[in-house]
């Protein structure tokens, strides 16, 4: 049960952040600390576990969700298992605070600001899920998951490795913003109905379905077009990597894109845009790689 509220299908919006920001340190720095980079991804996953069982815990005892309206067992794991709330909420404090004894190390290697990054994205998990009008309530959940763990992480992570602290580092992260962002809309548009229904002003409630999934589109043409326009500025000979990434992930996409984002197909979307943040991941550290090792020869 442990492991169910953890929900590793969701790590790689953990993942991918860690692997981002050691690209760009091994790129622009050189060599980097391998214990280093292992404590900041599990730290990291870590967090993320912590979000993901305040979520099922919150949503199980405010009745967001129950067995009528969540089709979904992996989504709302307190509703279908035989699982203590209280329990689920102390593992959840279990996960942050292992993610924090962690960071002792860290903050040991690398001084003080990824800790200070770190108290702000964790300040971000609690409003996230708890108190009365929770950030995941409100329509601006899709941002605050897209900035904390697509933007901070590169830029706590980045900072830890190479000792130097860049908002270029942020204005990279944009797809990365724009991938895990889209993770919460995929969410909040298949759960419209329900949301309201609990009471949930988000984005995709406030929209209605059909400009939610317009939003939603636009949303995915500019996280691919982030991805080729930041390649071709900063790394142009990783733009190489392009034709090819939209060849490849055309399946993908497309299926995502003519998903209608309803609660029949939602076990369809989360799993389709969780791939497709891995696939467009990879390929953007390859474009990042490429044209770094590229910059780094004609040296």
């Amino acid at each position: 049960m442990a492991m169910q509220l953890a929900a590793p299908h969701t790590w790689p919006a953990a993942i991918l952040p860690v692997l981002f920001a050691t690209a760009l340190a091994g790129i622009w720095h050189g060599s980097l600390s391998v214990t280093l980079v292992l404590s900041l991804l599990v730290i990291c996953v870590l967090m993320q576990a912590s979000v993901n069982t305040l979520n099922d815990y919150y949503d199980f005892v405010k009745g967001a969700d129950n067995i009528e309206n969540q089709l979904d067992p992996t989504d709302a794991v307190l509703v279908y298992n035989n699982v203590n709330p209280k329990s689920a909420l102390k593992l959840a404090v279990g996960f942050l605070a292992a993610a924090f004894a962690l960071g002792v190390y860290v903050i040991v290697a690398a001084g003080w600001i990824p800790l200070a990054i770190g108290l702000v994205g964790a300040g971000i998990i609690v409003l996230y899920s708890a108190g009365k009008s929770p950030l995941s309530y409100l329509p601006v959940g899709e941002f605050v998951s897209g900035i904390t763990m697509g933007g901070l992480i590169p830029l706590a992570c980045y900072q830890a490795l190479t000792g130097s602290f860049s908002w270029t580092v942020l204005l990279l992260s944009v797809p990365l913003v724009c991938g895990i962002g889209l993770i919460m809309f995929t969410n909040n548009t298949c759960d419209i109905e329900k949301d309201a229904a609990a009471d949930r002003k988000t984005l995709s409630v406030l929209l209605g379905r059909e400009r939610a999934r317009a939003a939603y589109h636009g949303t995915i043409v500019a996280w691919m077009a982030s991805i080729v326009v930041f390649s071709a500025v900063f790394f142009p000979a990783g733009l190489i990597v392009a034709p090819f990434m939209l060849i490849a992930l055309y399946p993908a996409a497309s299926a995502l894109w003519k998903n209608p984002l309803t609660p029949a197909t939602r076990l369809q979307a989360m799993p389709q845009c969780l791939n497709l943040n891995i696939a467009l991941g990879a390929f953007y550290a390859a474009a990042i790689l490429m044209g770094g090792v590229v910059q780094l020869c004609a040296f």
